[in-house]
């Protein structure tokens, strides 16, 4: 017997396929046209029929999604958000607080914290903006000048002429239709805001009502086993963007004290920018560094951008060596190379938004699996093999009967 084997053998399956526990059906492949599936490559030829199926209906799903993302990306958003929430929401609620008057609590926290971190970020570009202009001016003419000491064939007028495109293209009609897009996409996001608050304040306060809703077309074990994903998916939500916020909270003072100390313009907005980044993981770290490297080069030199990196570094190997098993705890620890496949596909998907969800939704899903078959029962794909597992068809080949 094997993959392309043209005599396959006859294969009675005595016992019924049921199907909705009612109704059976009974099965012989050893007639055409049924033979010509049931040996190796038949079998391969249904799996690969299967595969595309799942992978059209997947590529429908995206292509949906991406299609009404001013309702999808502040859908899922605002679940998130609720998710890291939930704790807060059940403290009031058992203290006999209203359910609307616990929401309005807790959601006029949310808006006053996203709120001031974008007023800081604004007071301190603007009161830094005129020193850190210039900073970067000079620091660009001494480029220039030391571009002029090398042997390269450049001169004066070609810089110039450089110069004059960069100018023309910024006053230029193209320039002005990527502002205009720039206007819609500001709409688009005040929209998408407006949006994300409406359902957030609706999950915060129906959130298992809702839930409930969803369960009733449920029965039995299906029922319980969309329970557990349920709660599931609440406390993985949860725990990652708790856990990720405060390890983010914790980098982004690190190194807000070393740009203070070494006195690097426009500290607290880089340090804003810093807890926002460490929602992407690998990357987002790696991004704030440079920044603030580039920050320090144009305004404080070299030396002073080298030690930044070295602040960035040192920060960043103590939030993920000490701080993030500690604070997020070993369930949500995904592989690194799941997690840069999951950032490489939410960044095609939907650019720096698709990179920041992409992986509290893997988490999500592998929570589920861990969930499938029980509370603490992961899928039977999924368990660990244990030695006795390994060696029991081992032990069966070896016991077994010669005819």
């Amino acid at each position: 017997m094997g993959l392309f084997n043209r005599s396959p053998r006859t294969v009675h399956l005595d016992a019924p396929l049921r199907l909705d526990g009612e109704s059976s059906v009974h099965l012989a492949a050893g007639q055409a046209p049924w033979s010509l599936w049931a040996d190796g490559l038949g079998k391969l030829a249904i799996r690969a029929l299967q595969l595309i199926l799942v992978v059209v209906v997947a590529a429908a799903i995206v292509l949906g999604i991406q299609q009404v993302t001013v309702v999808t990306i502040p859908l899922v958003l605002a679940l998130i958000l609720a998710s890291a929430f939930a704790p807060v929401m059940r403290w009031m609620r058992h203290r006999g607080v209203p359910a609307v008057l616990a929401t309005i609590i807790t959601l006029l926290a949310i808006v006053v914290i996203l709120g001031a971190l974008g007023w800081l970020i604004v007071w301190a570009v603007r009161d830094q903006w005129d020193e850190l202009y210039s900073q970067a001016e000079a620091g660009f003419q001494d480029v220039m000048a030391w571009v002029s000491t090398l042997n390269l064939d450049i001169d004066q007028a070609q810089i110039d002429e450089w110069i004059g495109s960069v100018t023309d293209f910024v006053t230029s009609a193209q320039f002005g239709s990527g502002a205009l897009a720039g206007v819609g996409a500001v709409a688009n996001f005040l929209t998408g805001f407006v949006l994300l608050v409406t359902m957030l304040f609706f999950f915060l306060k129906d959130g298992p009502q809702m839930w409930a809703f969803l369960l009733r077309p449920f029965r039995g074990e299906n029922y319980e086993r969309a329970v557990r994903i349920g709660d599931k998916t609440v406390s993985t939500l949860g725990s990652y963007i708790r856990g990720t916020a405060a390890v983010a909270a914790v980098d982004a003072i690190g190194i807000l004290i070393g740009l203070l100390i070494l006195q690097v313009p426009l500290a607290f907005p880089l340090a804003v920018l810093v807890f926002v980044l460490a929602f992407i993981p690998i990357v987002g770290a790696t991004v704030a560094g440079i920044l603030a490297a580039l920050v320090a080069l144009v305004a404080n030199g070299w030396v002073v951008a080298l030690i930044v990196v070295g602040v960035v570094v040192l920060v960043n190997q103590l939030e993920g060596n000490f701080l993030q098993p500690v604070l997020m705890g070993r369930s949500m620890k995904l592989h690194a190379f799941v997690v840069l496949i999951a950032l490489t596909v939410g960044t095609v998907l939907s650019g720096i938004v698709g990179a920041i969800l992409a992986v509290p939704i893997t988490a999500v899903a592998w929570g589920a699996v861990q969930v499938w078959d029980g509370p603490h029962t992961a899928a039977r794909w999924a368990r660990p093999k244990h030695a006795e597992d390994v060696a029991a068809p081992a032990a069966r080949a070896v016991t077994r009967p010669v005819a």
